[in-house]
């Protein structure tokens, strides 16, 4: 059964359709993306999933359940706009917090102690909020987030405002709450972290869904266009075979364009003729060049 489960979920806001029929399943230990460009509906449908606001019309089902008060307990979100209060001692915010989800104090209070520790800031037990840098700010709200560990966590925009330091440290722990079976509805603009953490994904336009399923079946319905190429030496002519519509040399090799998949055959050919091919390479499709198609397309 599945922690979580949209069945073509509708949401209108007078004659607007803010989300159409979407329909997504989230299993236990999964982390799945929700992507979609500004307005398309991932707001709404995320604040749908935590009895925020209702939808209009399909279900969602938590661990084949519908929604009651109870199932706040089980939830945790991170939102794209931070909420914490910046004037309150991050120690009382948070346990306040805990104790909502129905933690007992001392139990929210143990929690919040070892997610400072986790995160090697435990001097951060009695500072305010407005005395911390962005990203300690971000890491203080993704701690709100999860400090009554909750079975379904909703992270909107999770990595924004932080450096590559304290990107890999979140990573690495929302992988973490992923292995412990924590079910996680992941929304960004980073489609390198989606790659990354998504076995499945949905892509939200305009309140519909354009694509959907598992990540590595949805590039095989995609063509290869690039070819890289590392040589030891100087390759000459590329932009000449059959097939190449542009070529670009930097520090990492020659990357080439093509309009056909043959033609990548054909550069292997011409290239080892006159330098020692160190690598050669027929790139799949980036989920960042999926989206803008699927996206565009959509638009059309």
């Amino acid at each position: 059964m599945e922690a979580l489960k949209l069945e073509q979920v509708v949401k209108q806001y007078g004659d607007k359709t803010a989300v159409n029929q979407i329909s997504l399943k989230v299993g236990a230990g999964e982390i799945y993306g929700l992507l979609g460009a500004n307005g398309a509906g991932k707001t709404t449908t995320m604040r749908m999933v935590l009895g925020l606001i209702y939808p209009d019309g399909g279900k969602i089902l938590y661990n084949g359940k519908p929604y009651s008060n109870e199932l706040q307990q089980l939830m945790g979100y991170l939102p794209e706009e931070r909420g914490l209060y910046p004037k309150v001692k991050i120690s009382e915010q948070i346990t306040y917090l805990g104790r909502l989800r129905g933690m007992s104090a001392s139990d929210a209070d143990k929690s919040l102690r070892y997610w400072l520790d986790r995160f090697e800031v435990p001097e951060y037990y009695n500072k305010k909020i407005e005395e911390l840098s962005k990203g300690n700010q971000q890491k203080m709200g993704f701690i709100a987030a999860v400090v009554h560990k909750p079975q379904i966590l909703i992270l909107d925009e999770a990595f924004s405002g932080l450096d590559p330091v304290n990107v890999e440290l979140l990573k690495d722990t929302v992988k973490e709450l992923r292995d412990q079976g924590t079910s996680i509805l992941f929304s960004t603009h980073r489609m390198e972290h989606v790659e990354e953490l998504c076995r499945n994904i949905t892509i939200l336009q305009k309140s519909n869904t354009v694509v959907q399923g598992e990540i590595r079946e949805i590039k095989k319905g995609y063509p290869r266009e690039e070819v890289l190429l590392r040589t030891a030496g100087e390759v000459s002519g590329l932009a000449g075979i059959p097939g190449v519509s542009a070529v670009q040399k930097s520090e990492r090799g020659y990357l080439l364009s093509i309009s056909e998949v043959a033609a990548a055959q054909r550069i292997l050919q011409h290239a080892v003729v006159q330098s020692e091919v160190e690598h050669f390479e027929i790139k799949e499709p980036t989920l960042n060049q999926i989206f803008i198609r699927a996206v565009g397309e959509s638009n059309e």
